[in-house]
């Protein structure tokens, strides 16, 4: 039997990934069929497919090949909006056809005039940056996204924009914006500041200041905020322009909904994670190994399985489609980390040997994905914009080993990007429930609620690492702050995108503790952070709820829950 074997598994893979009547043997065929090169390729993605080593993100594998007309992106960044009515308007137009063709997509509201402005044509003044961000989420919420999913949107505001603290507060409310995931974006120079314990200043498209405030007390803020809300999250917005592959053509000011890619203006996301339980073998008492071997031949396929996926895509903007084949970013991650790791070197989740671990299987997805898109390129031809010696001179490009760097020189690359770690909620529950992206268990037994058609069914969950291999991972709820920290900070050095990772820290953390792990992140290079404390005022990401990959959650004010549709 092919798939998963958990009764809820069965069921969230029938409802997101399937279509009406569709067995998984026929998906995993479709699927394989419509994204290959060639027979051999074909029958590679779909014993892949069928054994869960590989597993498309889900909008990819509802879309591709399928009758229903839908993109197979998971998320997008909307165009940069323009200070007017007019310009608002437009972008929450193509925000609308976004969502309705099933993507989720984020917002830099940064570019809209503060609360307070004189706008000398209507004598009038500016309600603010926030105050247009409800007409989005009044969108989102109307809008019925394709399929059995719901609109998710990321709303980003720069730290040093005059509306910040009005920003940072937004969803302390819990009536309000709902349908957004929030982020500040942080600045070298804030950071700098905040060490210092010197002024900064707030100002607005590059006007005279419009305030100076305390670095500390705003930093403080920010920090309050997330102690007690989990929001807003931090994207260290410098970082990601500095690493960024083409940071010779392109500025980013946002992200995807869940923060796993940064993006510009109009940019798209392409997701597929390799499933790091599949290679392990072994038990308890003869031990574990991971199949290095049949990792590394997988990923070859996958990239141009994912590289494909570009051609066979419907985009609900014309935009989109020509920043998507213009730069042909993909990303490659993986999913049940915890569950490998902890089985194969027999310690827990952020030990020395499961960050060595972690290491290995990062530097091989790296290494063989980049070489897997130059091999694409000398087939098929670089991706359009590619510039080989800017290219070259990216801060991240400069890490990889030297050997590939020569490759690139001499035959180009397929994409531009090629590495991202998502939440992946939804696939690794489809999967048996493996440990979600590089997060660590969340329970070993659980009753999950997962939204259904006909209405919410609720059954017991059990960890795939414990049922599977009778190991006992470290759970999320008792996890060590540092454990999590380290784990980033490791997973993003060989990431060219971004790291999608919740730090979920207990009730009994200090507040010097949760507020080092954030200077600690911008420290150690880290493209953003996001937290969840157990004892805080909102239910977190990790309640017992069904969690959707690239989605927003939602907050219940009458049950205390927030559910990840």
């Amino acid at each position: 039997m092919h798939g998963p074997t958990l009764p809820i598994s069965q069921e969230v893979h029938a409802l997101k990934h399937r279509g009406e009547g569709e067995s998984f043997y026929e998906a995993a065929c479709r699927q394989a069929g419509t994204l290959s090169d060639d027979e051999d390729h074909r029958n590679t993605l779909k014993n892949m497919f069928l054994e869960q080593r590989a597993m498309l993100a889900g909008r990819v594998q509802a879309a591709v090949g399928a009758a229903r007309k839908v993109t197979p992106f998971n998320c997008f960044v909307a165009s940069t909006i323009d200070d007017s009515m007019d310009g608002i308007m437009n972008v929450a137009k193509e925000a609308a056809q976004t969502m309705r063709m099933g993507g989720g997509i984020g917002f830099d509201f940064s570019t809209l005039r503060p609360r307070g402005s004189r706008i000398i044509t209507l004598d009038s003044e500016a309600s603010g940056a926030v105050s247009f961000m409800d007409i989005f989420d009044a969108v989102c919420g109307t809008v019925s996204s394709a399929g059995n999913r719901r609109g998710a949107m990321m709303g980003v505001l720069r730290v040093d924009h005059p509306d910040i603290e009005e920003f940072i507060h937004a969803k302390q409310n819990k009536y309000r914006l709902r349908n957004f995931n929030i982020s500040v974006g942080i600045t070298d120079k804030f950071m700098e500041a905040v060490k210092a314990g010197t002024d900064f200043e707030l100002n607005w498209n590059g006007h005279r200041p419009y305030r100076v405030v305390d670095a500390k007390s705003l930093w403080d803020q920010i920090m309050r905020a997330t102690w007690e809300w989990a929001e807003p999250g931090v994207l260290f917005i410098d970082r990601i322009n500095e690493m960024n592959n083409l940071y010779y053509i392109e500025d980013i000011a946002a992200t995807n909904p869940c923060a796993e890619q940064p993006l510009p203006p109009y940019g798209a996301c392409l997701l597929a994670s390799l499933n790091l339980v599949k290679y392990v073998s072994g038990g308890l008492e003869t031990g574990f190994k991971f199949n290095w071997n049949k990792f590394s031949d997988d990923i070859s396929p996958l990239v141009r399985a994912v590289d494909n996926v570009i051609e066979s895509a419907i985009f609900p903007l014309d935009e989109q489609k020509a920043e998507a084949f213009n730069k042909r970013r993909i990303g490659i991650g993986i999913t049940g980390l915890a569950n490998a790791g902890e089985a194969v070197t027999g310690e827990a989740y952020g030990s020395t040997k499961f960050l060595t671990f972690t290491t290995k299987v990062l530097k091989v997805l790296r290494d063989e994905a980049y070489k897997a898109s130059i091999e694409i390129a000398k087939e098929k031809g670089s991706f359009p914009l590619f510039d080989k010696e800017k290219y070259l001179e990216s801060a991240f490009i400069k890490t990889l080993p030297k050997e590939i760097q020569e490759s690139i020189a001499e035959f180009g690359i397929r994409n531009s990007h090629l590495l991202s770690i998502a939440p992946t909620g939804t696939i690794s529950l489809s999967a048996d429930n493996v440990s979600s992206g590089i997060e660590p268990v969340f329970r070993h037994e659980y009753q999950r609620t997962v939204l259904m058609p006909n209405g919410p069914i609720q059954e017991t969950v059990k960890d795939y690492g414990l049922e599977n291999f009778g190991v006992k991972g470290v759970t999320a709820n008792v996890l060590d702050i540092d454990a999590h920290l380290s784990v980033l900070v490791t997973t993003q050095k060989y990431i060219d995108s971004a790291v999608s990772k919740t730090c979920n820290v207990g009730a009994d953390v200090t507040w010097d503790d949760f507020q080092n792990l954030y200077m600690t992140a911008w420290e150690q290079k880290c493209k953003g952070c996001t937290t969840h404390r157990d004892a805080g005022s909102r239910a977190g990401i990790l309640q017992e709820l069904s969690i959707e990959e690239g989605e927003a959650c939602y907050y219940d004010p009458d049950t205390g829950t927030k559910s990840c549709e």
